[in-house]
């Protein structure tokens, strides 16, 4: 593992946001929903896909609260635009477990 500097690691937008939508991606290579996350008034709402179908229905994820990275720069992902990048980490299964806050927080609210 390399080391970063605190520089560095201050260059990364990490918000909390809260999806209001997700859909089938059926164009994914890997099963995966598309996402709709609304960062608040200031970044407002932006779309993502995520390989998170395992462990999370639709249903499930509206509502629920997330962390994301919000200042990478969209990147194309089949016949989406990925805005954001919302966070988790493998279980011993290999599927994706969202990182989340664990208390309501307001949308767009910036990892301290």
């Amino acid at each position: 593992m390399s080391e970063i500097t605190w520089d560095d690691f201050q260059k990364v937008e990490l918000r909390v946001g809260t999806i209001i939508e997700a859909s089938d991606f059926p164009a994914a290579r890997k099963p995966a929903y598309i996402l709709q996350v609304d960062f608040g008034d200031e970044l407002g709402v932006k779309k993502s896909s995520a390989q998170i179908t395992a462990l999370y229905s639709k249903e499930d994820l509206i509502g629920k609260q997330v962390i994301a990275v919000v200042n990478f720069p969209p990147k194309q992902i089949g016949p989406i635009q990925s805005e954001c990048l919302v966070t988790g980490f493998y279980n011993s299964e290999g599927q994706v477990v969202l990182a989340v806050p664990d208390q309501n927080l307001q949308n767009g609210a910036r990892l301290a």
